[in-house]
């Protein structure tokens, strides 16, 4: 089969361009430290690459709720302590208002306390969050609670929220519900459960403190302040294993970031110390093909006229 002069130069500059692709390629993969710039580059890479993505930003969002979720949670236990603070003081001075020795004075001076009181729980159960009331069920922008006043003595508290709480996903397919029913908080639940919210107990109680009712102080009305302040403090309880599941379920969340993360390095960084190798390599060969193509290219028709 003869060679042409043709086919020689047509092969050689097909080479040439081979191995100016080669060396452009690497080129860009070491100023970008990337695998691939455009999905020409690698389609099936390229498409790993945007799961990954896409896996990493549904991570980032879940990482956010769960984050939200954890400091509405820490926030609700807080208020919940002042609340069970002021129901502890409310039933101390029940009880010394009940004493048969206990004057009619003191016991004035311990219905004022005790309004006072009652005006902090209200005050407590409507800690806002970053704008949204921990306690007003899905209606977050409203203030849940507010201290119902006859004659300018307080007759009760009531309740605007609603009776839902705020559900969460927090993992796909995995989901959480916030606690944010205010009613539970008014309500007595299960075996406590008398009929009676605790609007209807304060206003019991001012009225008793008022006539300076010392059977009635003594009797239901004390055994209710502790009813109640259960109530709270078992609500409080299970915010706190909220909180706990949360915080393994961020720490998983952080586990799978990472994981996430190094799968995705792995496929789209490039390994500087051996893609500079492979540079030199293909540099190697482009200026081995650039020094033929001039011994090549020096062959004319005068070298036959000779």
């Amino acid at each position: 089969m003869r060679i042409s002069d043709n086919m020689t130069y047509n092969d050689f500059l097909k080479n040439l361009t081979t191995n100016t692709s080669k060396v452009q390629k690497s080129m860009n993969q070491l100023s970008s430290f990337k695998e691939v710039s455009k999905s020409s580059d690698n389609p099936l890479l390229v498409s790993k690459i945007m799961d990954l993505n896409v896996s990493l930003a549904q991570n980032k969002t879940y990482s956010s709720t769960i984050a939200d979720g954890i400091s509405w949670s820490q926030t609700q236990y807080a208020a919940l302590n002042g609340v069970t603070t002021s129901m502890q003081r409310i039933s101390a001075l029940i009880q010394s208002s009940a004493n048969g020795s206990t004057p009619t004075e003191a016991v004035k001076a311990n219905k004022d306390e005790v309004e006072q009181l009652i005006s902090g729980v209200v005050d407590s159960l409507n800690t806002n969050f970053d704008g949204r009331y921990i306690f007003a069920g899905q209606n977050t922008t409203t203030v849940p609670f507010e201290v119902e006043k006859k004659d300018g003595e307080i007759s009760g508290i009531k309740y605007n929220g609603t009776e839902q709480d705020l559900p969460r996903e927090i993992a796909k397919g995995v989901g959480v519900n916030l606690f944010a029913d205010g009613s539970k908080l008014m309500n007595l639940s299960d075996s406590a459960q008398t009929g009676e919210n605790i609007s209807g107990y304060f206003n019991k109680l001012i009225t008793a403190l008022k006539n300076d009712d010392k059977e009635t102080l003594s009797g239901s009305l004390l055994k209710s302040s502790q009813d109640y302040t259960d109530n709270f403090t078992t609500i409080q309880a299970k915010i706190s294993t909220t909180t706990t599941r949360l915080q393994s379920a961020s720490s998983r969340n952080e586990t799978e970031k990472n994981n996430l993360t190094d799968v995705l390095s792995d496929k789209q960084d490039v390994d500087v110390a051996q893609k500079y190798m492979e540079y030199q390599n293909q540099m190697t060969s482009y200026k081995a093909t650039l020094a033929m193509g001039t011994k090549i290219m020096q062959t004319s028709i005068l070298d036959y006229l000779r």
